[in-house]
């Protein structure tokens, strides 16, 4: 039995992530990278697939756990008959290699703690050759190296391809333990002091934190959002990964299993928009000079989703050994989402580029060319049907959100163009093209029996992405076709207070079986919607309820099943920290204003 998906937290050292349960397992690791092979592989299989275990010996679950405060360092406890004990988990900022540090320290009385160590590379698949070195156990595999050490050294073995280490701590004792991978090719790195990375981390995400300018309701949890942006973002290049996992299923038991380790162009507006308004301008450049080096090139071959660095090749695979979270297959690496048409996507660059512009980054010197490049293709590419945001594998269809996203590439471009229009460009043909999706989608994507746009031109479903025409400005607020929209999406898309992206089960354009939990993001558009319309108080109140859905720790998968009251999805999922942000800040800002 797999646990809970929200019984995990998350460590990181802004280059992968580690995500460690409740009962002191670390049960999910890729190195080097996010979308590395996992040498911990347990989440998606059983323990064979790997995982490292700490804790008192015969406890199961921890008694309490939590982050230091605006920090991504975890301490969890255990209280046993013989005394308490507390373990303290990191992944250091690192110099080139990385680390997990877990460091065990007695609270009280004397426990016997024990550490079952079973490292299975390349996903769980391959068991390493595991020797002794300068005081290290030393597991390597292939390409794959990994040391372990521990400080003072404790007794060791090796059992069953594992290795077990069994110590006792008292009141003021400490044993520590350092983990540290690197290509097996090269030297052991230089040798990390535990300790000492312990403060430093504490000192550097706390000064980090100290600079969100959000100070209103629920502060903590958008601080929580924010920090585990930054744990989620490839500092080489600044790209930012869409969730920390793959193939945790949107239905357990089911077959939505998608691989969420690399960067989504339908993320970048509304990540901009967050890190700009909290105050983080250093990420949100970074994450803006990302998203110019991916999609240079010809426009026609803009992707909707790129590796860490810029990546266009991402192959889908599946892995027939891994028994998938609670029996949920197939496992898949890769995402063949990639070779979809989105046209939706260039309205999402074109936006986050104008409000970068509006916003005082540093403009780049061939910023404005490549807008008018992806500017000439959807002049005329707009009219093409695609599979629209949510990457529907059902055949593509006219879908009402893409051809509002056109009309803001547009919009962005002509707004742009007459602020300065010593930049250049064709500003009727834009004009032309901006009128036109506007005209068609009116006509063709509203139902005026119902008083609401609909998912695609002709159709009778819904779909919550309708709830950001408001905001991308497409009409005002206080338009009928508007508030009639967002009263139809909350009617036939709400269950139990929370949102479907849209009707899965009965939707024809799905083209897969089986359903899924409600859309945890989708729920803050219906929030900033209702606010947006003049329904502030009930913004509010939803809001709340979904603050109320974050795990003890502060984290947010996907989706949220609201029958089973469980987290469903890759997790932590930035899409739904991204809302909880960008939510707060539009009701609890300076201005109250998104």
């Amino acid at each position: 039995m797999h646990p809970p998906i929200e019984d995990y937290a998350l460590i990181g050292d802004e280059q992968t992530v580690a995500l460690i349960g409740t009962d002191g397992s670390v049960d999910w690791l890729c190195l080097p990278r996010f979308d590395s092979g996992a040498c911990f592989a347990r989440l998606l299989g059983d323990e064979d697939n790997g995982h490292w275990r700490i804790a008192p010996v015969g406890a199961d679950r921890c008694t309490r756990r939590a982050y230091r405060p605006d920090t991504l360092v975890l301490d969890t406890e255990w209280e046993t008959d013989e005394g308490a004990v507390r373990v303290t988990d990191l992944m250091p900022q690192r110099d080139k290699a990385p680390d997990i540090v877990r460091i065990i320290e007695g609270v009280r009385g004397t426990v016997t703690v024990r550490s079952t160590l079973r490292l299975r590379f390349d996903y769980g698949s391959i068991v390493p050759w595991i020797r002794r070195a300068d005081g290290h156990r030393v597991a390597v595999a292939g390409p794959d190296s990994v040391w372990l050490r521990s400080e003072p050294e404790v007794r060791t073995w090796g059992e069953d391809h594992s290795t077990h280490s069994e110590f006792t701590v008292s009141e003021g004792e400490s044993v520590a333990f350092v983990l540290t991978w690197h290509p097996s090719h090269e030297p052991r790195p230089a040798l990390l002091d535990p300790h000492e990375s312990l403060a430093v981390s504490v000192t550097d995400w706390q000064a980090w934190a100290s600079r969100c300018r959000y100070d209103g309701p629920h502060r903590d949890a958008v601080v929580r959002s924010l920090i585990t942006l930054k744990a989620l973002t490839y500092s080489p290049t600044g790209g930012i990964v869409a969730a920390a996992t793959t193939s945790l299923p949107e239905e357990p038991g089911g077959v939505r299993n998608w691989d969420y380790r690399y960067c989504w162009l339908r993320d970048s507006t509304l990540t901009l928009g967050a890190l700009l308004s909290a105050g983080y301008l250093e990420e949100a450049e970074s994450w803006r000079n990302w998203l110019l080096r991916a999609v240079a090139g010809d426009p026609a071959d803009l992707q909707i989703m790129y590796g860490v660095a810029g990546e266009r090749r991402l192959p889908e695979t599946e892995l027939p050994w891994l028994s998938g979270y609670a029996d949920s297959q197939p496992v898949r690496i890769g995402n063949a989402a990639v070779n979809q048409l989105q046209l939706d996507v260039y309205g999402e660059v074109m936006d986050s580029l104008a409000l970068a512009r509006s916003s005082g980054l540093q403009s780049q010197a061939h910023m404005w060319a490549l807008q008018v490049a992806l500017m000439d293709f959807l002049v005329t590419a707009w009219r093409q049907p695609d599979e629209g945001l949510w990457e529907v594998r059902g055949g593509r269809r006219q879908f009402v959100h893409s051809k509002v996203m056109a009309w803001v590439a547009a919009d962005r471009a002509v707004r742009t163009l007459e602020d300065d229009p010593g930049l250049g460009g064709d500003l009727d043909a834009w004009r032309e093209m901006r009128d036109e999706v506007h005209r068609e989608v009116c006509e063709r994507g509203y139902d005026p029996e119902r008083n609401t746009f609909t998912q695609f031109y002709g159709s009778r479903e819904l779909d919550a992405s309708l709830l950001l025409i408001p905001r991308v400005g497409f009409l005002p607020p206080d338009d009928p076709r508007v508030i009639g929209t967002v009263d139809a999406v909350r009617a036939e898309l709400e269950h139990n207070g929370f949102l479907h992206r849209y009707s899965a089960e009965e939707s024809p354009v799905d083209g897969l079986p089986g359903g899924e939990g409600t859309f945890l993001v989708c729920s803050f558009w219906l929030a900033d919607a209702l606010h947006l319309t003049g329904r502030t108080k009930e913004a509010r109140e939803l809001f709340e309820r979904l603050v109320g859905l974050c795990n003890d720790v502060g984290l947010l998968a996907e989706e949220y099943d609201a029958t089973a009251g469980r987290q469903l999805g890759n997790f932590p999922q930035a899409f739904s920290h991204i809302g909880l942000v960008n939510t707060a800040l539009a009701l609890f800002g300076p201005d109250d204003a998104g």
